[in-house]
């Protein structure tokens, strides 16, 4: 039974109920539109809009509809329009006239608005769990290789020399800012739409703030326009969603290249590799290919948002609908990734002697020679110039920089003396390098002890919130 029928004279299109209907994907959201006709309930006959009697015998009965459908003895049907539709009509098989009251004073444009609400809100808490784990396994891992020695790139050209617990902390920082991404998108998104109607209000005496506080809103959305046609919070939180997949995929590459036999930097445990049908000796990076490919679907996702809501006018429109599927897929897809790439991280096997090998070639301590000569008294752009020289001549005579005699060096410049070779040193390299944010390994480790600390006390604000309903 269609909710608006009673203006209509005939059934609607077969084809065009199935075009129409979104419990296809809304049914997700049964928890929440359950949770919220309670409240709802509670509030009206509260303030006297229903019976208490009323409103006491719907709350009993959605909270049975709701241990129904999650204990599996109540199938949602999904011939219904909505899963709004599907809860309202068993309540009213279920207790009769009383189930008819339920809707008084709302509208389904702002029950939709408050279950999305709600139930983001959940999502982005699981979400905020998981890339919490992520930081603190990047945060051990980065304790633990605090002084394996790395090359740094730019432009993928060895470049400096680093740590590879350095290299971790860097995606530790980007995830951080994704947590707190999350954390301020909910913060924005955190109103209660209830009460604002269709569009219009109502002119029942509701105590909104009542609403609010039962379902552990901050408060209320304070015009009734803006509280059934923002999805702004969508939108917001597809694009922190996207930015994290931006940083997985990145970390993706990054573990796809150190895979290779050309680095062999890591090497995945088997439990998150594949093989190949037909090359016995293939192990695959499959799980970081996958985070890297699904990037793109989400920034589809975000993209899919924006593109809808950009012309809509002022209230609510059909097109609305589709906000359901791209920010479902887009919360399902980070939360799918991160399932299988944080154990992934946590259980790679580092090889840091191939790293040190790879940071002992490509001249990744030139710059350090030229900071030699800058210590003895040269220009930097001098000192430039001279191991820029050096470097060539090095290439052209298959030499590095720790092989080139001293009478040589001297031939570029009478700076050079035999200590030159420790300031070259990779080890002193990195442990020279401690300024605040620098691979210093003592850095690296404070760095990781720091935002250990900060994960042990930061915590998901609104989980007690969710408990509470």
């Amino acid at each position: 039974m269609k909710l608006w029928t009673g203006r209509f004279h005939k059934e609607l299109d077969k084809k065009t109920n199935d075009f129409n209907s979104s419990i296809p994907f809304d049914s997700r959201m049964a928890r929440e539109d359950i949770e919220g006709s309670i409240a709802h309930a509670t509030m009206l006959g509260a303030c006297g809009v229903i019976a208490q009697s009323e409103a006491d015998c719907i709350c009993a009965e959605l909270e049975k509809i709701l241990a129904d459908i999650e204990s599996g003895a109540l199938p949602i049907d999904m011939e219904a329009e909505d899963i709004h539709t599907f809860v309202e009509g068993e309540l009213t098989a279920r207790v009769g006239d009383a189930g008819k009251r339920l809707h008084t004073a709302r509208s389904r444009n702002d029950q939709v608005a408050l279950d999305d609400r709600l139930y983001l809100r959940g999502q982005c808490g699981m979400l905020y769990e998981q890339l919490h784990e992520l930081i603190e396994v990047l945060c051990h891992k980065a304790l633990e290789y605090a002084g394996a020695v790395m090359p740094g790139y730019t432009h993928l050209q060895r470049a400096q020399p680093i740590t590879f617990g350095h290299h971790l902390m860097a995606y530790a920082e980007m995830f951080q800012r994704d947590l707190a991404r999350l954390t301020d998108a909910v913060k924005r998104m955190n109103s209660c739409p209830l009460g604002s109607g269709a569009l219009a209000g109502t002119t029942y005496p509701l105590d909104r703030s009542m609403t609010a506080k039962l379902l552990g809103f901050d408060d209320y959305t304070h015009n009734s326009l803006d509280g059934v046609s923002d999805r702004d919070f969508c939108m917001e939180i597809a694009s922190a969603i996207a930015i994290a997949m931006v940083h997985l995929s990145r970390f993706s590459e990054e573990i796809i290249l150190w895979c290779s036999w050309e680095f062999k930097f890591i090497e995945l445990d088997d439990a998150f590799s594949t093989g190949s049908s037909i090359m016995p000796q293939k192990k695959n990076p499959d799980i970081a290919e996958l985070v890297r490919g699904k990037t793109g679907r989400v920034i589809g996702d975000l993209t899919t948002l924006l593109a809808m809501m950009k012309s809509l006018p002022l209230a609510y429109n059909k097109d609305m609908q589709e906000d359901k599927e791209a920010i479902f897929d887009a919360v399902d897809t980070l939360h799918m990734c991160l399932t299988a790439f944080v154990p992934m991280v946590d259980t790679m096997k580092v090889l840091p002697e191939n790293m040190r090998r790879a940071a002992a070639k490509g001249f990744i301590n030139a710059t350090d020679c030229a900071d030699y000569l800058v210590g003895k008294g040269l220009p930097f752009r001098d000192a430039y110039k001279a191991t820029g020289a050096i470097v060539a001549h090095c290439i052209e005579n298959d030499l590095t920089l720790e092989t080139l005699p001293l009478e040589v060096y001297r031939e570029f410049h009478e700076l050079f003396g035999e200590d030159v070779y420790q300031a070259i040193s990779l080890d002193v390299c990195v442990n020279g390098r401690k300024v605040a944010g620098g691979p210093a390994p003592e850095n690296v480790k404070r760095e990781a002890e720091r935002v250990l600390g900060l994960m042990q006390a930061a915590k998901w604000p609104y989980a007690e919130e969710r408990e509470q309903r």
